[in-house]
């Protein structure tokens, strides 16, 4: 009996430590060369490596090449101080040292130093050999058998340039995770040749689908090298599977603000990637120029890029001083109505607003077949609006039968905010019980639906939303327009709904 309990210990702590050898970090963070920039570690140091294994890393990306007397190193670049690594015998590279006093890494050392560990992968880059296609399979096959003597197997992940070093170390560990760097490969030729994922400049995502896709054929998707929020927010909206970044810091930050996070999932979005006229899918335009029921004083042009037009990544809308049917200005009002329409969730949408008295600008949304008659029955939500006599204010309103601006009980509030200098996220999160209003993350106003029928919570129909800036009107131009603000352009850098 003695001898049975024994052996079911032993045979339990075997278990526990074969069950930890797999007890990989679960997040999308790859530090790119390591964690090295906050405490100005050299890259590609196995002092960064430990650091990307301190944050608890995914993993942590290295570039290996080979000696001219075919020694594996670790550096980023062909040179080291000077010297082009695949020219020189390693013993010259350790005349050399890093700012911290560590030598050039050996592959070997490299891994040993990883393999103490069990949470953060290896992302082992092959970096294309300078000299010949021949010398980097070499260095390919030798890379693989290090690998194999060190016993990092199940640590140890591969990317490279080299579509040919891909599938080489394919050829020899059929089972090995292999993404590939340069970006011209489809995702369907990646699954064919058998492939794990793509590795791709975050850029070439920005194509509309290209990660569901990729994933939906089994591939996992990482981007590289993501430094900055808005590109890290826009991969983890989309689901990225990975993020290579020299900020991993900053990148676990945004991983805790992300809405995915809180278990939203993005629904619709357009992120203004292409260039022209905003894409015919995703908006349609109010058109006119008859006060729009609060005396506005400008006409909403159909499809015209003087006052709609997408560059660089924005969605601008643009007031311009123009005659057209005893209106003085022209201007757009795009809307999502039969486009996409939708029933809770949360909304964001990230802009910088023209700046000039008499401007209006607007964020806001609209029921879609109005459930309960004419405004203000069927409600209004206004996730921004912006007088530009109030410089230094944005609000949030809705309007109901009940609470409206014309019996003056309508339900606000402002923010003291610059919104000319720097984007801004302007956001909702509508709920069965409350509308919650935020910008930039925070909290301002919550209307709470009181239970006591349409009058006061029109908020269970499907809605659409509007993106616009008026001229003059009951509000905005209630001091009067500024004739030297013209032309005045709000700039969309994207719209996104999510859902649970």
């Amino acid at each position: 009996m003695k001898k049975a309990v024994i052996f079911i210990l032993m045979l339990f702590i075997f278990t526990a430590s074969f069950a930890q050898k797999f007890n990989w970090n679960k997040n999308q963070v790859i530090a790119h060369r390591g964690a090295w920039k906050k405490n100005n570690f050299p890259q590609n140091s196995i002092a960064s490596l430990n650091e990307a294994v301190r944050l608890g890393c995914y993993g942590s990306e290295f570039d290996v090449w080979m000696t001219a007397d075919n020694v594996l190193v670790v550096n980023h670049d062909p040179e080291f101080q000077g010297l082009t690594i695949e020219k020189v015998k390693y013993e010259e590279l350790l005349a050399k040292t890093m700012s911290n006093g560590e030598k050039i890494p050996t592959l070997e050392a490299y891994l040993k130093a990883g393999k103490k560990q069990r949470t953060t992968k290896l992302i082992l880059e092959i970096k294309p050999s300078l000299i010949s296609k021949e010398r980097g399979i070499e260095l390919t096959n030798a890379c693989i058998e290090m690998v194999k003597k060190v016993g990092v197997i199940d640590w140890t992940e591969y990317i490279s340039f080299d579509y040919d070093y891909c599938k080489r170390i394919l050829a020899v560990l059929p089972k090995a995770k292999v993404a590939y760097l340069r970006g011209e490969i489809s995702a369907e030729q990646l699954k064919a040749d058998k492939l794990t994922g793509a590795d791709y400049h975050f850029s070439v995502y920005q194509k509309d689908g290209w990660i569901e896709n990729a994933q939906k054929l089994g591939l996992t998707v990482n981007a590289w090298t993501v430094n900055a929020v808005p590109e890290i927010q826009w991969l983890l909206a989309h689901k990225v599977d990975f993020i290579t970044t020299n900020e991993p810091e900053l990148t676990f930050e945004e991983l805790k603000k992300t809405p995915v996070a809180s278990g939203w999932n993005l629904k619709w979005a357009d992120e203004f990637d292409d260039a022209g006229l905003p894409l015919n899918k995703s908006w349609s335009y109010d058109v006119g120029g008859k006060g729009w029921g609060n005396n506005e004083l400008q006409y909403y042009t159909d499809a015209d890029s003087a006052n709609a037009n997408v560059k660089k990544g924005n969605l601008n809308i643009t007031v311009v001083k123009a005659d057209k049917e005893n209106n003085h200005y022209t201007s757009a009002r795009l809307v999502s109505k039969n486009k996409f329409d939708f029933k809770y969730g949360r909304v964001e949408v990230r802009a910088i607003l023209p700046k000039g008295r008499g401007l209006w600008p607007a964020i806001w949304a609209l029921p879609t077949s109005p459930k309960y008659g004419g405004w203000p029955k069927s409600g209004e939500i206004d996730i921004m609006e912006h007088v530009g006599y109030e410089p230094d204010s944005v609000y949030g309103t809705v309007h109901t039968e009940k609470f409206n601006h014309t019996i003056h009980t309508q339900v606000g509030k402002g923010v003291k905010i610059n919104p000319y200098n720097a984007y801004h996220i302007y956001a909702i999160e509508w709920y069965k019980d409350r509308i919650d209003f935020f910008v930039d993350d925070q909290k301002y106003l919550s209307f709470k639906n009181t239970g006591k029928g349409a009058p006061e919570w029109p908020f269970d129909q499907d809605f659409h939303l509007i993106l616009n800036v008026a001229v003059g009107g009951g509000w905005g131009g209630k001091m009067g327009v500024d004739e030297t603000i013209f032309p005045a352009t709000m700039k969309v850098d994207y719209v996104r709904v999510f859902q649970k």
